[in-house]
């Protein structure tokens, strides 16, 4: 797999930088013109947690049900793996219209099943997430001399042991002049339905508003419920309502009804439409990033001057002097052999269980194709946080795209160990579609019929499971057999020396080679830890991880880092006359995953101190067992054909009679 160029590494950094920093156009996402008075409706998500980690839906709670019924938004594949549960909700806003106390519902009275569960999600730090125009509502919290921001509001609080719930939201939706007045509205996703409106005898657009900005203050109002019974849902509410979120009244009790009010303020701000995203995408510890970077490169500086030691030096040094002599004085000279120049007649013997490596090394290509090319995209804006699920959708398809390099990889090593017999390719083709992915759901159906019994939005319907499947069988796995045929066709790489039928017995060693080989895993993972600490937080802390370029730096330099090192060790081995080479060149640099996993213990440990119930750690614990399987195929691949090639360019400099 060919490096990504310098330049266009920097070109992506630099574009993410500039983006992140002053705002930019997200493709994908479109500007939406509202005139005054529009009805802009507010949309719901799942209620999430960071101490539970398990999403439920919306409506679980007692929240006010719109008139018009409870309707699903469209999703794509990537929000439903990620639990998205995107709803309509009763709250209504007209453009550019202030308005204060206005009634949303009052509840039935409180079961105690009901009592139960929204204690118990009020103890469970549950948040609201409401949506205007795509856009996350926001919350500030001021401590000390700055604003802390979160997305979202909390269900209520306790105090004592009394619970408070938020029955009163105050929104603030920060709107833009559309000051495009001479061309046509672009056709958008809004929330609104599409109309081109008509235009003036100027020629020009009735003037309208964008919205760049969607505030919520959640506050706790004791009402009278009495008071209000024969009002109906966006009546005004008969008191004046004064929003103080420093303090609480609204205690829940037992079979007593609970008054949902809200009041919504507009306010023109100077955020321009394609910079309204910058509030959500405001990139936190930059100088951290870059330190990641530079602590990347040292190690592969490091690396790349041993490699540049065993190649220039040692083994250019040693061919010159060996070719350099006659017949007489090599035969006498290979007797005096020691180290690698000993194993040349076993050094590309037949591993054990190589299909299973051919299998692995097929998986790991794909996975590695498909982290770099979305991760590439999602640097150059084309999976935004504006649009939903993009990144896991994205995903899901280059991985059953390059089902196709999979299979070709897979078979032409296969054909190769087989001194070019492809018979068996088919079978080969077959594990290759079949080996991960068989993990991934055997793994990922696990964690669902917990996630089922918890009655989540974070299990995967049935439906989908089955939209799964289908496109398993009937994209992945006939894209990895077109692949398969294509690498039995292909001639297979010849071995530049022959192989003894006898294999020659390995000296005892010093010191086991699979510790050496479990080690090497932690200078890769010197190379990831800082940005992995950013990764984890935006999975399993709610925040958004949006600097896809550092990223795509980091996997460049992992890629670099693990091919060094698993050279440097296959040469190491070799030094030693052990020809085994295979298994440890692809573990070598695979090893990486076991300092991951470790890693996620210790992120969930001393990070996620919150993280609360057997279910939620059992979720935990299989994502990451999910995410490492990936990453040790993936790097392993890298380490393995690094090492195949300097084998095989190490030995075809050898001359043999």
């Amino acid at each position: 797999m060919g490096s990504f160029p310098r330049s266009s590494a920097w070109i992506c950094l630099s574009f993410v930088l500039l983006c992140t920093a002053h705002g930019f156009y997200l493709p994908g996402s479109y500007p939406h013109k509202y005139a005054v008075g529009d009805v802009l409706s507010v949309k719901v998500n799942s209620l999430t947690s960071i101490d539970t980690e398990i999403p439920f839906s919306y409506y679980s709670l007692p929240f006010c049900k719109p008139p018009e019924g409870v309707k699903d938004a469209a999703e794509n594949i990537g929000e439903l793996l990620m639990g998205d549960r995107i709803e309509n909700s009763p709250y209504r806003f007209k453009m550019h219209t202030n308005e204060s106390d206005i009634l949303l519902c009052r509840s039935d009275p409180l079961t105690p099943e009901t009592f139960a569960l929204l204690k118990k999600r009020i103890d469970e730090m549950y948040q609201v997430n409401l949506i205007l125009d795509n856009l996350p509502a926001i919350r500030y919290t001021k401590k000390d001399d700055y604003y802390l921001r979160w997305t979202g509001y909390p269900v209520g609080i306790r105090v004592g042991d009394d619970y408070y719930i938020f029955n009163h939201l105050k929104f603030t939706v920060l709107v833009h002049k559309y000051e495009e007045t001479n061309v046509a509205r672009v056709m958008g996703t809004g929330d609104a339905a599409e109309v081109i409106p008509a235009m003036d005898k100027s020629g020009s657009l009735p003037p309208g508003w964008m919205v760049v900005g969607f505030e919520v203050v959640p506050c706790s109002f004791k009402h009278d419920s009495e008071s209000i019974k024969t009002l109906k849902m966006h009546d005004k509410y008969p008191v004046k309502i004064q929003c103080d979120p420093t303090t609480v009244s609204m205690s829940i009790k037992e079979n007593q009804p609970v008054v949902f009010t809200y009041e919504v303020s507009f306010m023109e701000s100077d955020i321009k439409w394609p910079s309204r995203w910058d509030a959500y995408l405001k990139m936190e510890g930059a100088k951290v990033h870059w330190f990641s970077i530079l602590n990347s490169l040292m190690v592969i500086a490091f690396l790349a001057g041993i490699v540049f030691v065993i190649l220039l030096r040692t083994v250019r040094r040693d061919l010159t002097r060996y070719e350099e002599l006659d017949k007489e004085a090599q035969a006498q000279m290979n007797e005096e052999l020691s180290g690698w120049k000993l194993v040349v007649s076993d050094v590309f013997r037949a591993p054990s269980n190589p299909m299973l490596l051919c299998v692995m090394v097929g998986d790991g290509v794909q996975i590695l194709g498909m982290g770099v090319v979305t991760i590439l995209f999602a640097a150059l804006g084309f999976m935004s946080p504006a649009s939903r699920g993009a990144l896991i959708t994205g995903m899901l398809f280059f991985y059953l795209v390059l089902g196709i390099l999979a299979g070709y990889v897979g078979v032409r090593i296969w054909k190769t160990i087989k001194c070019g017999d492809h018979s068996g390719w088919i079978s080969v083709s077959w594990r290759v579609a079949c080996f991960f992915p068989g993990i991934a759901f055997l793994i990922l159906t696990t964690l669902n019929f917990l996630l089922w019994g918890s009655h989540s939005t974070g299990a995967i319907p049935f439906s989908l499971y089955v939209v799964l499947i289908l496109l398993w069988f009937c994209i992945s796995v006939p894209l990895t057999m077109v692949g398969g045929f294509l690498g039995a066709k292909a001639p297979h790489i010849e071995y530049p020396v022959r192989t003894n039928q006898i294999p020659r017995e390995i000296p005892p060693q010093k010191y086991p080679s699979w510790l050496l080989v479990l080690g090497a895993g932690t200078l890769p993972f010197g190379t990831l830890f800082i940005e992995l600490f950013f990764i984890m937080s935006s999975i399993w802390m709610g925040r958004v991880y949006y600097v896809f370029g550092f990223l795509f730096i980091v996997m460049m330099l992992l890629v670099v880092v693990c091919a060094e090192v698993s050279l440097v060790l296959t040469y190491m081995h070799l030094c030693v006359e052990d020809w085994k080479w295979w298994w440890k060149s692809f573990f070598s640099s695979g090893s990486v995953a076991i300092y991951i996993f470790l890693y996620s213990i210790n992120y969930l440990v001393f990070d996620l101190k919150s993280l609360s119930g057997p279910v939620s750690a059992t979720l935990y614990l299989g994502y990451s067992l999910f995410m490492v399987v990936a990453i040790m195929l993936a790097t392993g691949t890298v380490g393995f054909l690094s090492s195949f090639w300097f084998v095989h360019y190490l030995f075809s400099s050898v001359k043999l009679d």
